[in-house]
């Protein structure tokens, strides 16, 4: 049972870090999981280290509110390479329990768009990504 939609907007990144050997030009895609769901972004515009999506994902938020390890939006930042394996760049997490328990209470629940940090396993920097997240709970009559 459904208890809402959440809408995730991948707006920008900014100075992702080159995993192309010697400094190539990066592909840069995004995968969006969240509770078992995944959505894909198209390869981004832009050159350089700067990119933009513009791009509106849809995930249906079926549990119970619960903990934060449960409603986490997962951002895989990878470089589309054309001959070989895509690369991962880094991704960033962004914790929902807060924004979702205020949807359920105010009816919706916005986040604008907020800088995340993007980094590799070990935490290294690998540049910033920009989000914005819209909660709206389903209306049960």
């Amino acid at each position: 049972m459904a208890i809402g939609i959440m809408e995730v907007h991948l707006v920008k990144a900014k100075g992702l870090n080159s995993t192309c050997f010697f400094g190539g030009m990066e592909d840069p895609y995004v995968l969006i999981q969240y509770q078992g769901q995944e959505h894909r972004s198209r390869v981004a515009k832009g050159r350089g280290r700067n990119h933009v999506w513009d791009e509106i994902f849809m995930f249906k938020v079926e549990n119970n509110i619960g903990s934060n390890d449960k409603n986490k939006v997962i951002l895989k930042i990878m470089d589309k390479d054309s001959f070989s394996a895509d690369d991962f760049i880094g991704q960033a997490t962004i914790y929902c329990k807060d924004l979702l328990a205020q949807g359920v209470q105010n009816g919706v629940a916005k986040l604008p768009p907020l800088k995340y940090r993007v980094v590799r396993a070990d935490q290294s920097y690998r540049g910033e990504i920009d989000v914005s997240i819209t909660f709206t709970p389903k209306v049960i009559n």
